[in-house]
Formats: structure tokens, sequence, C-alpha cells
């Protein structure tokens, strides 16, 4: 499993820090292109792969990408 933030869209709402359900999202000072802070993604082994922060994301710009399109990427 590997969750991507796409930081040319982030614009630092932290809905997905708010509603993981395992903590895979943190605040950090990390800024998107557009200079808001955004999140990081520091537990992704814990993601169960219930892509609310896929579904509850309004700029729609995070991927939950399963380990089978992970291991097809070559």
């Amino acid at each position: 499993m590997k969750v991507v933030i796409d930081d040319k869209y982030c614009k630092g709402c932290n809905i997905c820090i708010q509603t993981c359900p395992k903590n895979v999202f943190f605040f950090s000072k990390l800024r998107s292109q557009n200079d808001y802070l955004m999140p990081v993604v520091k537990n992704e082994d814990k993601c169960i792969n219930c892509k609310l922060c896929e579904k509850l994301c309004p700029e729609i710009c995070i991927s939950v990408i399963t380990s089978d399109v992970v291991n097809n990427e070559v």
C-alpha cells in the first residue's frame, strides 16, 4: 500500500488527519506548491485501505494505491 498526497493541489485542510482511523497522517511544516502547510504520511504501514482520506479530501489530492498497483509500476 502506498499513500500519496499531491503537493500541487493540497490546501492543508487536514481533513485526512482528522478522519484517518489509523493515524497515517501527521501535521508538518512541509509546504505545498501553493504555499499551504500540508500533512505528511508517516504511518503508511498502518493504512487499512478504507480510503476515507481519498473520499473526504475536498481537493481530491490523496491517492491510496494498493500493493497490486505498486508492484506493477515497473
